[in-house]
């Protein structure tokens, strides 16, 4: 490698470090574009999220039966008003109901739930790990109650910021149905409204890319979204056959909290076990078995079938991916991450594969010296 590719090579380094050391002085331009961004992006992901969800069946009447793009987007908007108008009469209060109910009694569940365990330990031999359970019930009871005075302490000077939230979801539910509604009517033709301001020497690769990033994005949404149906279904049936109290929330609770991928799952078990080892212990062992078999079928049967290896990734890079985006996006991180990191890897992947058609530091080898040696 001769001297002036390092030197290149250097320069450009030293020039991206550049632009991102002057892009954080000038934090007057992010601010507004952080701001439009936290109005418009909760409706611009609802609606995104729905549109991978409708487009299938759209484009599969258009194309099959000739069905016009607009009579299917509003039949599916009046079966999707019909199914929220049923989930509010029908489902919203009892879970509603049993959330407060749960909220209230977390406390008191806790307390019982950390005295039987004590009991159930509560042996000369065990000496050790039921001191070190004292102490880890004692730091958690301490935690929980300097954030409760913290949050009560709070609550008048929070009241905009609650404001604030309750009116950006208000507006984003309003605009998300129009969003959503132009999506599905000219979203396939956005592809081809890009490329024209691409060089027409790219704009096949181009469109290769972004075709691309829009089968990823949507495997991975419509999966995620339909194994967690099936995740709160499985838990919800799992824990009314079991008798166990607030089965419906906690199915539906197993279910959204499964979107986080690998981690999901045992979350939602936290308060299952809890409340299961204050019933009795053979509750916490009928949870477990539940919790067993539906581990079982999602990670057997429905995963491979719904998911696949379409995004191919990695577990472990799955995990890390989950950890720095939950640190530095918090919530929306920890569920957004890996189709960012999906899109993130396919637009890499062109990038280096046009600079390895095009750098004289990836030429090919002459195949003639390759046979002689």
């Amino acid at each position: 490698m001769s001297s002036g590719r390092v030197i290149r090579g250097l320069l450009i380094i030293l020039l991206v470090l550049a632009i991102l050391f002057l892009g954080q002085q000038v934090d007057w331009i992010w601010t507004p574009i952080r701001q439009f961004f936290s109005i418009v992006g909760f409706p611009l992901i609802l609606a995104g999220v729905l549109y991978y969800l409708m487009n299938p069946l759209v484009d599969r009447l258009e194309r099959k039966y000739h069905v016009r793009r607009t009579w299917t987007i509003i039949g599916l908007f009046v079966v999707i008003t019909a199914l929220i108008v049923l989930g509010l009469v029908a489902i919203i209060p009892t879970i509603r109901n049993q959330t407060l109910t749960i909220i209230n009694d977390w406390p008191t569940y806790w307390q019982n739930a950390s005295n039987e365990l004590n009991k159930w330990i509560n042996d000369p031999q065990l000496s050790g790990l039921r001191n070190q359970l004292e102490q880890w019930n004692t730091d958690a009871s301490q935690l929980l109650s300097s954030r409760f005075s913290k949050y009560l302490t709070g609550t008048v000077s929070s009241l905009t910021s609650v404001f604030s939230t309750v009116t950006t979801i208000i507006i984003g539910l309003i605009t998300a149905p129009f969003i959503l509604f132009y999506l599905l009517k000219d979203g396939h033709q956005l592809p081809g409204y890009l490329a024209k301001f691409v060089p027409t020497r790219v704009r096949q690769s181009f469109l290769t890319m972004l075709t691309e990033i829009n089968t990823q994005v949507s495997n991975y949404i419509r999966g995620q979204l339909t194994v967690a149906f099936f995740v709160a279904v499985m838990f919800a049936i799992g824990y009314s056959l079991i008798g166990l109290k607030f089965a419906l929330t906690l199915g539906i609770a197993a279910g959204i909290l499964n979107l986080i991928p690998y981690l999901g799952s045992f979350l939602a078990m936290v308060p299952s076990v809890v409340i299961a080892l204050v019933t009795s212990p053979w509750m916490l062992v009928q949870v477990l078995i539940v919790f067993v078999i539906e581990q079982t079928i999602e990670g057997r049967i429905i995963s491979p079938l719904v998911l696949g290896s379409s995004l191919a990734i990695h577990p472990v890079t799955i995990l890390i991916v989950l950890l720095a985006a939950g640190k530095i996006f918090g919530l929306m991180g920890v569920i957004f991450g890996i189709p960012g990191y999906a899109i993130v890897k396919v637009l890499w992947s062109h990038l280096f594969g046009w600079y390895r058609a095009n750098s004289p530091l990836y030429a090919p080898t002459d195949t003639g010296t390759k046979k002689n040696q």
